[in-house]
């Protein structure tokens, strides 16, 4: 197949090129590999890209192809000294294969050289051809260097060849061998290559392949040879006249086998050429109205012409097998048969010559048994011969070492001289095989008798029918099972074409991604590179972009086509992702992330402060979320055709609270079954979970005991109170008194981590006394007011007093109602909260035994945590409770909003709080406007794509579905509740490979899978199984340890 341009390739090219992209200006370059480039043109009322790759060929093209994800070193040179300059001239360089394409005009002039001969190169100088970046360096000779600060050496290009003359055309054909392709002896001649030559030999009247000494004499008249080669070098000097050039696409068709064993006629691209040569005419082929197009097409489907050459490669290979298995079979056989004959006949022979073997075996035995040297034996034997003897004669060889000996025999009653040539290798090649016995070296065992060795013989026929008819009972399974495996090759090879062949890349593949659990796209940048285009190609205004505060953390992106904002679990899904793709996997960490809206993020930095890439300003609050373990999970989607999407409508959608706690139930039974398989191969991680669940079940049960203690004391105060009290009217007044006399209780909340990303929360009163309310009635000192939120959206004012503690005098003076005060403001709290503690009602109360490990283990861990960053991860964690108030404390809080007019406003929402832009001018509304217009129209097409894309993707696909290709995904285990095909990875030792083959292998074993969803996992390249992987991870999956022996 052919890659790369000729001479006269090349002219029409440029020739194309001049009128196509001269006079346009560079706005992007792009490299999609290491020797290929994009050069993104365009006009006023036109765009093309411009494709580059070293050493093979130049055209523009209208196919999407594969852009690298950072730019390279030599396309960021490009980018420097091309961008924004306008293309002046497109040329070839004589007739060699390099294009010398120049950029700008003046002193910022620049070239850029492009080499398609040998291994190639692309070279960017300035004005004077002074290199200033070249691809791949080199020497040619010792004088031209190819390096920068060098000078292109430009005069060096090859001139057109002169046609050849009657003379230099006799010379080349005397100094010519006998049979040497006229072809070969022209091209050192012309200009214009192979393919030119041989077109203009076929009109000129020659055959193909056209030899000399056979199609043409040495001494003949050269004429006819003369006007071809003519022809052919006219090609190339007078290419600049032709009118534009078609295109052509030269196709071989290639017979494939089918699995059912129908044959099929594959047609493969060969050839590309602009004009249509006579050895193709009678080929089949495709036209083009250029030439540039027909290079686009055959480039662009060479990827799937390649599949097919391996597809056909892979089944020559099966079928060779296959004709392999059956020839084997027939020669074993073969050689069975012939083995049986063999021994019928030396049989027969040594029972027709029984007086001369046993003379022979008596005369050797005589000779052994004497103790004769056997050198010596061999020569008297030899003497024996000398004389006539006829028992010497007929022994050949002797065998001691075996105590065997080699005796010629034949049929002493059917034998003349003429015999002998009766049954030569020629005869018997042609059928005429004589039917008397040849003469036959026969081997004779000395111990046994002449009959007994005839009876070896018979007995060794005997065995070798039994093995014959083994063998070809055996062969028969055999070759069914042979063919029975290229069948099932033939079919996963023609499985595997279609699927690769279908197979489509999707923009959001070259990226980190995912789809939640609520069927949001969410994206994140494999590097900084990819951050920095992640954040400024994809994230949108109301998108939502999600980080954490780690080294190596992704910048997430939310694609939120709605702008509503994204619901929780969504967010909490994005969280993980951040968290699991930064140190925190390795360091095995469990922190939080947070997010903003997508207009919050911007690359502008203050000023005098610098970006580097991959960062990016955040301005205005930061949503935290709550803390997330690092498990992730690997699948497979799948990718539907469009006949079969509405069978799947729904299946990634927001579910109701009652629907999302019975899946997370049996996502968590999931889980606890897979940690136990997991257990069975990591001892010590079981031995450490036991020793952590005993001591946190021995924690509980003293917390327990020590709220029994505190509950008894507290039923004991009860009583004590009720039985100073005079009658139900003395504790109705102290009622009214304290509720009149108390606001609102000044609280402290504690937080203690339980376990997994479980919280407990402990309120604790601070003041309960009526100086609360006595200092904020009275008019001498002004105190501040801080807003409280528990956990409902409602605030509460609470006036913070000087006084906030019951001092030991006031206890003294009025032991019974400041008494009767703390029980009600106890049973209170009580009401309030259901794990409040009677001993945290104090500053200085000693920690119980028990708390003191866990109080140590939360200082630690909230130690950088202050008031204001606790209360925001509360009110995101919605778990500071409801606290249920009594008619009295709703009406006092309601007369404080309301009678004074100084209470807090209403908590504003999360898009309130986030800060807004300047307010634009009157009179730039009106652009702003039409901007924002113009944004909405170019991004609803691609939205309305990627909505197509995610719903088209199913990860519960059903026998009836037509599935097209699979797609692995690595995303957070939660959002893998409903996949058929999933594991659980967290951070372990395990490679990303082999925790990849161990995935597909689980998966291909599943009994409820069906053939096509295993071909379609069999065709998954392993690249692409491995690359999403957060790093070394531990798989959990039931039953995974039978995979794993």
């Amino acid at each position: 197949m052919k890659t790369t341009f000729t001479t006269v390739d090349l002219l029409a090219i440029v020739a194309e090129l001049k009128q196509r992209i001269q006079g346009m200006r560079v706005v992007q370059v792009y490299d999609i590999d290491a020797r290929t480039y994009l050069l993104k043109l365009q006009k006023p009322d036109n765009k093309c890209v411009l494709l580059l790759e070293s050493g093979s060929r130049i055209h523009t093209t209208d196919y999407e192809w594969p852009k690298s994800p950072a730019p390279s070193g030599f396309s960021m040179k490009l980018r420097k000294h091309l961008k924004n300059k306008r293309i002046e001239s497109v040329q070839q360089l004589g007739v060699d294969r390099i294009v010398d394409l120049t950029f700008g005009s003046g002193d910022a002039q620049h070239h850029v050289i492009v080499e398609l001969y040998d291994r190639g190169n692309i070279v960017l100088t300035d004005k004077s051809y002074s290199i200033l970046n070249i691809l791949r360096p080199r020497k040619e000779g010792e004088d031209v260097r190819f390096a920068v600060h060098e000078k292109y050496p430009v005069e060096r290009a090859r001139g057109a060849k002169d046609p050849p003359t009657l003379e230099s055309l006799k010379a080349a054909v005397a100094s010519a061998k006998d049979n040497t392709p006229l072809k070969k002896i022209l091209n050192p001649l012309l200009d214009c290559g192979g393919g030119v030559i041989d077109h203009n030999l076929l009109e000129a009247g020659f055959p193909p392949s056209a030899k000399l000494g056979q199609h043409l004499k040495a001494d003949d008249d050269l004429t006819q040879l003369l006007q071809a080669a003519t022809k052919a070098q006219a090609v190339v000097t007078a290419w600049a006249d032709r009118t534009q050039s078609s295109g052509y696409i030269i196709k071989k068709v290639e017979n494939r086998t089918k699995p059912d064993g129908t044959v099929e006629e594959v047609p493969i691209y060969e050839e590309f050429i602009p004009m249509l040569y006579a050895q193709y005419a009678n080929r089949p082929h495709e036209d083009f109205s250029s030439f540039n197009m027909a290079c686009d097409e055959f480039f662009s489907k060479m990827e799937a012409v390649k599949i097919d050459q391996k597809a056909m490669q892979q089944e020559k290979e099966a079928l060779k097998k296959l004709a392999n298995v059956k020839q084997d079979h027939m020669k074993r056989l073969q050689d069975l048969s012939n083995m049986q004959k063999n021994n019928i006949l030396q049989g027969q022979l040594i029972e027709l010559n029984k007086d001369l073997v046993e003379k022979a075996i008596l005369v050797v035995r005589s000779l052994v048994a004497n103790q004769i040297d056997w050198r010596q034996i061999r020569e008297l034997l030899d003497e024996a011969k000398t004389r006539g003897d006829p028992v010497a004669l007929s022994i050949k060889e002797l065998k001691l070492e075996r105590n065997t000996i080699v005796i010629s025999l034949s049929d002493p009653y059917d034998f003349d001289e003429d015999d002998l040539l009766l049954d030569s290798d020629e005869e018997r090649e042609e059928g005429h095989e004589s039917t008397k016995m040849r003469p036959m070296a026969v081997e004779i065992d000395l111990d046994i008798s002449a009959m007994a060795n005839a009876r070896c013989y018979y007995d060794q026929k005997r065995q070798a029918a039994k093995k014959e008819q083994k063998t070809i009972s055996a062969s028969a399974k055999a070759l069914q099972s042979a063919e029975k495996k290229t069948r099932q090759t033939l079919k996963e090879v023609a499985a595997i074409t279609n699927i690769n062949k279908a197979r489509k890349v999707h923009w959001f593949e070259k990226f980190l991604w995912f789809i939640s659990s609520e069927n949001y796209l969410v994206i994140a940048g494999r590097d900084m590179q990819m951050n920095e285009m992640v954040v400024k190609r994809h994230l949108k205004p109301r998108d939502v972009y999600v980080h954490a505060d780690l080294h190596g953390a992704a910048s997430v992106v939310i694609k939120n086509p709605s702008g509503k904002e994204p619901p929780p679990k969504t967010l909490h899904e994005a969280g993980i992702m951040a968290l699991c793709y930064s140190r925190a996997w390795d360091e095995k960490v469990v922190t939080s992330a947070w997010w903003v809206w997508g207009d919050q993020v911007s690359k502008t930095a203050q000023a005098g402060e610098y970006l580097t890439t991959g960062a990016f300003m955040v301005r205005g609050k930061k949503n935290f979320l709550p803390p997330s373990h690092l498990v992730y999970g690997f699948g497979f989607l799948f990718r539907l055709e469009e006949s079969s999407v509405a069978r799947h409508a729904g299946e990634r959608r927001i579910r109701s609270l009652e629907e999302d706690s019975d899946a997370k139930e049996s996502l968590e039974n999931l889980s606890i079954n897979e940690e136990e398989e997991l257990n069975l191969d990591d001892k010590d991680e079981e031995q450490e979970n036991i020793i952590k669940e005993e001591n946190e079940e021995k924690e509980d049960e003293e917390l327990k005991v020590e709220d029994e203690n505190v509950s008894v004391k507290e039923n004991q105060e009860e009583e004590d109170s009720d039985g100073e009290g005079d009658d139900e009217d003395g504790k109705d007044k102290s009622d009214e008194e304290r509720d009149q006399s108390v606001e609102f209780p000044d609280t402290v909340v504690e937080i203690a981590h339980i376990g997994g990303d479980q919280f407990a929360l402990r309120p604790r009163t601070v003041s309960t006394t009526s100086q609360i309310s006595q200092s904020s009635t009275g008019g001498g000192e002004e105190e501040e007011d801080k807003v409280v939120y528990l956990g409902d959206d409602k605030p509460v004012q609470v006036n913070r007093n000087k006084n906030n503690s019951i001092s030991k005098d006031s206890k003294a003076g009025k032991k019974g109602k400041n008494r009767q005060d703390s029980i009600s403001s106890t049973q209170q709290n009580n009401k309030n909260a259901k794990h409040q503690k009677e001993t945290d009602n104090g500053k200085g109360c000693p920690p119980k035994r028990g708390q003191k490990g866990k109080l140590k283990k939360i200082k630690a861990k909230y130690r950088d945590q202050d008031e204001e960053e606790r209360e925001m991860r509360m009110q995101l964690l919605q778990s500071m409770g409801n606290a249920k108030e009594s008619k009295k404390a709703k009406g006092n809080k309601k007369d404080v909003k309301e009678g004074k007019g100084k209470g807090p406003k209403p908590r504003p929402s999360e898009t309130q709080a986030r800060p807004e832009a300047a307010q634009p001018k009157p009179e730039d509304e009106q652009g702003k406007k039409e901007e924002d217009q113009e944004e909405e129209e170019e991004d609803t097409p691609q939205i309305a794509d990627d909505l197509n894309i995610v719903n088209a993707l199913t990860a519960q696909p059903v026998a009836e579905d037509e599935l097209l290709y699979a797609i692995p995904v690595c995303a957070p285990y939660s959002t893998m509740a409903n996949y058929k095909y999933k594991v659980k990875l967290t951070p372990g030792p395990g490679k990303k490979g082999k925790a990849c083959k161990t995935a597909l292998a689980l998966f291909m074993g599943d009994k409820t899978s069906t053939t096509r969803e295993k071909d379609l996992l069999r065709a998954v390249r392993d690249n692409d199984l491995s690359k999403n992987l957060p790093g070394k991870v531990k798989v959990s999956a039931p039953n995974i340890h039978k995979v794993r022996k």
